[in-house]
């Protein structure tokens, strides 16, 4: 749930603190007073694009924080590698050079985290989702969504992923001749370079490794020979003095029991001594190089990266590219062969996506009736009781018969009077019933949606008298199960609010500025009032918005029962 908004020089918005709580939040305004900007802020702050246009002019920054209180990030926090947090907190500053800097509780994100993350957190609809849902291409992911698809349309694209894996194949196969023989050519060429080559995985590493001993082969010498003389080879080496130590506590041992561990400590500081200068002579046995050794790893060095940059790949890369090469070349000299077969395994994978685009095809029209269904529901409580709505699946015209999404066109028809046909939506609807459509579409899938938060941005444009009155009572009913902001002009919508706040423009010092405030009932009362009658409000209007807020009130507590 959004409990917190911080807006700072946002367009004309110089400075606004505004909290959320439970239920439907309504923002109401004079048109240019300011309420898209909260929108857009939400957007910003959630991650969409944004421009230094956005930044109030004559500022050198704009900053837009968020408080979120949900467990619906949990998992974005894990693959983010973030401590979890109960309250979420966002903050991002836009400068007025275009820099962005976001955070996310403290840690720093990119735009595109902040995105992944605001789409779990809050979900906004406004007039644009109207011609969204003209879009006819939207259509089947709505009936997906909606019907639970996921599993047989998982099980199709694998399918189709075979399938297509397959055509390729053979389509790399079928060419002429010459082009075929170009292909060998480069083939041929490629393998055997890589073969030449003698790769070993790890190789460069290795000679890089040993290039810097050479370097620095000197100072290494002399230092372990230096060692190896402390330890064994000088006259009064490490290694004897510690033995004739060892001799003459043993001695003493032999009187006082108390010295048998010194004497075993001594001794085994001997055995450390001698490993120790062995393993230096070997190591510096080791150190001895040719004169041109040096030249050969520089040589061989410069081979195995001039064939990385190449090929764009290491040793184990590069190997793997030699693989593919063989068979590739292979699939190219047997190619009718191999052509036959493919034949046969494509029409194997063409079935089997016939099939599975057969099962998802059963699962989508089931849910379409469910959907047809739910739909019509919703739209006559939004006060159209002659509506049909439904949802089409017929065969999709391909050669194939299907595609990536299966074997089906989806689209909703509607007809939203008595006695007309049913047609497209992009055809028939009118904005109002674009806009109850969608709210309807939003509402019916908000059962599954585990977002919290909901934004309608003038959802209900085009819509006036009773249509506006069922418009708010379904967003009342909405935010039940969810938190809902609203900004609207209409009164019907506004008497319904748990919370009102009112978006007002000012002007000081020949600046313009927008102000967030809270209403109470007699606040609420005049805002009502305003948006019934315009500025000029009489006894007339304010009686009749507190009639609204009266049965506003009384609709909330009949629902609730």
């Amino acid at each position: 749930m959004l409990t917190q908004l911080h807006i700072e020089n946002i367009a004309v918005i110089e400075k606004a603190d505004i909290e959320f709580g439970k239920g439907l939040t309504v923002l109401t305004g004079e048109t240019g007073a300011g309420k898209s900007i909260i929108v857009d802020s939400l957007g910003a702050v959630l991650g969409a694009r944004t421009s230094r246009e956005l930044v109030r002019t004559g500022a050198e920054y704009g900053v837009v924080s968020a408080v979120f209180e949900t467990d619906a990030a949990a998992k974005w926090f894990e693959d983010n590698d973030f401590e979890p947090e109960d309250e979420i907190i966002i903050r991002r500053k836009i400068s007025a050079d275009g820099k962005n800097n976001c955070r996310v509780c403290g840690n720093p994100v990119t735009v595109s985290q902040l995105r992944q993350l605001g789409s779990l957190l809050l979900d906004i609809h406004g007039q644009n989702d109207g011609r969204q849902l003209m879009d006819e291409d939207s259509h089947l992911a709505y009936l997906d969504g909606f019907g639970k698809t996921s599993n047989e349309l998982a099980a199709f694209s694998e399918a189709y992923r075979e399938y297509t894996a397959c055509k390729r194949e053979m389509d790399k196969l079928s060419m002429d001749e010459a082009e075929k023989e170009r292909l060998a050519d480069s083939l041929r060429y490629r393998i055997e370079e890589l073969e030449n080559a003698q790769l070993k995985v790890g190789e460069e590493d290795e000679l890089i490794a040993r290039r810097d001993l050479l370097r620095n082969s000197e100072k290494l010498t002399e230092a372990l020979d230096g060692a190896y003389s402390a330890l064994y080879a000088c006259d009064e080496n490490a290694g004897s003095l510690v033995d004739e130590a060892s001799a003459l506590i043993s001695k003493a041992a032999l009187i006082s029991d108390e010295l048998r561990e010194t004497a075993e400590i001594i001794g085994n500081a001997s055995s450390l001594i001698y490993d120790a200068a062995e393993r230096i002579r070997d190591f510096r046995d080791g150190l001895e190089f040719s004169p041109d050794e040096y030249d050969r790893i520089e040589t061989r060095t410069n081979q195995l990266r001039r064939l990385g940059r190449k090929y764009n790949a290491d040793e184990e890369g590069m190997l793997k590219i030699l693989d593919d090469s063989r068979r590739e070349l292979a699939m190219l000299e047997y190619s009718d062969d191999m052509l036959k077969k493919l034949e046969k395994q494509l029409n194997e994978h063409k079935d089997n996506c016939t099939k599975k685009a057969a099962a998802l095809t059963v699962c989508r029209k089931k849910a379409a009736e469910k959907l047809e269904a739910r739909i019509c529901s919703e739209l006559r409580d939004l006060s159209m009781p002659s509506v049909r709505f439904k949802v089409s699946v017929e065969p999709m015209e391909s050669v194939l018969g299907f595609d990536k999404t299966g074997a089906d066109e989806v689209r909703f028809l509607i007809s939203a009077n008595a006695g007309m046909e049913l047609g497209r939506i992009s055809k028939i609807a009118s904005g109002g019933e674009l806009s109850r459509i969608m709210l309807a579409m939003k509402t019916v899938f908000s059962d599954n949606d585990p977002i919290e938060t909901m934004v309608f941005d003038e959802i209900d444009t085009g819509v006036s008298g009773v249509a506006a009155q069922r418009v708010g009572e379904k967003m009342s009913d909405l935010s039940r199960g969810k938190q809902v902001l609203c900004i609207t002009h209409l009164p019907q919508i506004a008497a319904l609010a748990d919370s009102h706040d009112k978006i007002e423009k000012a002007e000081k010092d020949g600046k313009t500025f927008t102000v967030v405030k809270e209403l109470d009932r007699q606040g609420r009362r005049m805002e009502l009032a305003r948006l019934y009658g315009g500025d000029v409000i009489t006894e007339t209007t304010l009686a009749g918005a507190e009639e609204q807020l009266a049965a506003a009130d009384k609709y909330k507590l009949t629902r609730n029962d």
